[in-house]
């Protein structure tokens, strides 16, 4: 019976066998070279393989579109048939000859210079304010982000009929004695592409303060407790504790909107097409009408390439500040 015992206990105290590449039971690894095959095609092939269709559509709606930009940016073409290679003519004329461009570049300027403003305050106020609410939040959320999701052309129309002179809001104030608001706010050059900014911003800003308010939602309560310890008031908290927390958001955003705002073109054609005379013309617009209404592909081709220039110092900015120890 000891002897059993200890016969037992010895084959239980035995080390567990290891399995290592030669091991050939049946469900096992492979062993030598069949080895080194397996772990090629577990490692290498079969996720390149998965990864090979998403790729090749890359190819073809980025890529190559991108790299054939680049090609005609050199050339004279009128987007059918041969392209005539011209060199940097084209980049001379606009930096040196082409006033319209540099017209919408200061439009997209002033445009940007709306955008890291207006939206970005109204969303971080708003944001600020239903942090704090705990019943019926997420239908202000709700009815505040909806905007967001309405078709351009729907919000454009909406717009394009509340700044009418004729029937929009200016017009039915001054039917009630108040006077001075029933212009043309989308034909007078000083207004034109202040309004169609703020019919952006319309849209756009709701979708700020849902981010916004979801990194507010994920600093802890601790801060809090403790700055109202400290007897910090609701400005004091927002600025010391609300503000730091949701940093890397904000920076994020501002650099993405900074971009877009290079970017932006539906509004501008809907509302105004760059009237009155230039008044809103942006780099969108102007590329639009070099490409299919003048036929002037090459052209457009390089001024869309200086969008590019631009997001990309944009984002060289961001990565340097960050380089150099800022927070963002």
């Amino acid at each position: 019976m000891a002897r059993g015992l200890t016969s037992s206990t010895d084959h239980n105290s035995l080390p567990p066998q290891e399995i290592t590449p030669n091991t050939t039971e049946r469900g096992k690894i492979p062993e030598g070279r069949h080895w080194t095959r397996y772990r090629l095609m577990r490692t290498i092939i079969i996720p390149w393989a998965l990864m090979l269709p998403i790729l090749v559509l890359h190819a073809i709606v980025v890529l190559i579109p991108a790299i054939q930009g680049i090609y005609y940016s050199f050339t004279e073409w009128s987007g059918i048939g041969q392209a005539k290679y011209v060199g940097l003519e084209n980049f001379r004329r606009l930096l040196f000859d082409d006033l319209e461009y540099g017209n919408a570049l200061r439009n997209n300027l002033i445009w940007m210079a709306f955008f890291v403003t207006v939206p970005f305050a109204m969303a971080l106020f708003t944001a600020s304010l239903l942090a704090r609410v705990k019943t019926g939040g997420m239908i202000y959320r709700t009815l505040l982000f909806m905007p967001y999701v309405i078709p351009s052309v729907v919000v454009a129309a909406i717009w394009r009929y509340l700044l009418s002179p004729r029937f929009g809001i200016g017009s039915q104030l001054a039917h009630l004695g108040i006077s001075g608001l029933d212009v043309a706010f989308l034909g007078r050059p000083d207004t034109a592409l202040v309004s169609i900014a703020f019919a952006d911003s319309w849209h756009f800003w709701g979708f700020l303060m849902v981010l916004f308010l979801a990194a507010m939602q994920s600093i802890p309560n601790d801060l809090y407790d403790a700055a109202k310890v400290d007897g910090a008031n609701r400005w004091q908290e927002f600025l010391h504790v609300t503000l730091p927390g949701i940093r890397a958001t904000v920076s994020f955003m501002l650099m993405t909107v900074m971009i877009w705002s290079f970017l932006v073109f539906e509004y501008v054609w809907l509302l105004t097409q760059g009237g009155p005379g230039g008044a809103s013309e942006v780099l969108g617009v102007v590329i639009f009408v070099n490409a299919f209404r003048r036929f002037d592909a090459g052209y457009a081709a390089a001024q869309g390439l200086t969008i590019s220039f631009f997001a990309g110092m944009i984002v060289l900015l961001f990565v340097f500040l960050r380089r150099r120890g800022w927070e963002i």
